[in-house]
């Protein structure tokens, strides 16, 4: 089974009773078919870039929760449910990749070999443009004057 995170944006005005006893509906539905809830996170209120409208009103503000799930790859379908749930400004449902982060992606082998990551050339001081164009730069001031 694949896993998978939902994402879940409440109203704000929505009581932490009815979001655990939500997400808990989702927890229960998932273990029906087999799968299994691995964490629940929640990070609060937060200030959305524009407003969401929805029958009573435009939200400028949501709860957020996540809810990671290993899960048949079906049960997008099965959580169309919560599009009828009054509560929600938003869900989605996301499938996880294998993404590896920092140094993993190279693996053990030369992890750490110089020759792996590019060279950086350090700047000595001289200065670099040795071309001599620099007179076609220069501002005649008298050219400049308005009378």
């Amino acid at each position: 089974m694949p896993p998978y995170d939902c994402m879940l944006l409440f109203k704000p005005n929505v009581k932490k009773e009815a979001l655990i006893g939500l997400v808990s509906r989702i927890g229960k539905h998932v273990c029906k078919r087999n799968g299994v809830v691995t964490e629940v996170k929640s990070f609060g209120t937060i200030q959305l870039g524009y407003g969401v409208k929805k029958r009573d009103g435009r939200f400028y503000q949501g709860q957020m929760m996540q809810v990671s799930m290993m899960a048949t790859p079906e049960i997008n379908k099965e959580l169309h449910y919560l599009n009828k749930e009054d509560k929600l400004l938003r869900w989605l449902l996301v499938k996880q990749r294998d993404t590896k982060i920092g140094l993993e992606f190279m693996g053990d082998e030369g992890r750490f070999e110089p020759n792996r990551f590019s060279v950086i050339n350090k700047d000595d001081g001289e200065d670099s443009d040795t071309d001599g164009d620099d007179d076609e730069y220069e501002v005649n001031e008298e050219e400049n004057k308005v009378n």
